[in-house]
């Protein structure tokens, strides 16, 4: 199960930090990471983060975004700085087994989203 809180409104330049709650996914072969999906435009992989602690970002993030977890609380973070009107989107929390993929095909587990609006 996967849960995400931390979207909401924001000036561009700001800040915002998502958590997702996740739960069974505490093997070394996994990927857990963050998605978007604007209006109108297909779901894009953010960030992932690897069981082993590899990451990937999307170049249209790089600089800006930091993915991260906490295993004693079961929880990955998505810190977002310097955002723009293009973050805006519903955010999403996946995980699979196996190696990561910035695609979002494949991910087995997702949450319900948080909706970041950047204006």
């Amino acid at each position: 199960q996967l849960v995400e809180s931390g979207g909401g409104s924001v000036q561009a330049g700001g800040s915002l930090k998502l958590s997702c709650v996740f739960e069974g996914y505490t093997t070394n072969s996994r990927c857990i990471g963050w998605f978007r999906q604007a209006p109108g435009k297909e779901r894009e992989g953010v960030a992932t983060l690897s069981g082993t602690g590899n990451t990937y970002y999307a170049d249209s993030v790089k600089g800006r975004f930091t993915i991260s977890q906490d295993n004693a609380k079961n929880t990955l973070y998505l810190q977002m700085n310097s955002l723009i009107p293009e973050d805006t989107a519903m955010y999403y929390c996946a995980a699979r087994l196996g190696a990561c993929s910035p695609s979002p095909g494949g991910y087995n587990y997702w949450g319900q989203g948080t909706q970041v609006t950047v204006s």
